[in-house]
């Protein structure tokens, strides 16, 4: 079986030629992504000896996009027209019930 090429597979999965990962065995791709959308925090040891932390977070509100979603909907705008085109054509009872709960 022929081993793909890593500039045919970058292409294939959207993803750049200099972030080529199939040199390192073991490597998953998105191995920690449940992870970071939860949550994670960074130790950031100084030379002086200390190590300050600091925790991240999706803020309240914010939706991550998957990239063939984001293929389409690159910024904030574009997602909130498309949405919004859409609920234009939620039938005007869902959407009354919806909004007072």
């Amino acid at each position: 079986m022929k081993k793909a090429d890593s500039k045919n597979l970058s292409k294939i999965e959207d993803m750049r030629s200099e972030y080529d990962f199939s040199s390192m065995k073991g490597a998953v791709r998105g191995k920690y992504y449940k992870a970071y959308r939860a949550g994670h925090k960074v130790e950031i040891h100084k030379a002086d000896g200390t190590t300050s932390v600091q925790y991240f977070r999706l803020e309240d509100g914010a939706v991550m996009l998957e990239p063939d979603v984001r293929q389409y909907f690159p910024n904030s705008e574009s997602v909130n027209k498309a949405l919004r085109s859409l609920i234009e054509i939620v039938p005007s009872k869902k959407r009354a019930s919806h909004h007072t709960k």
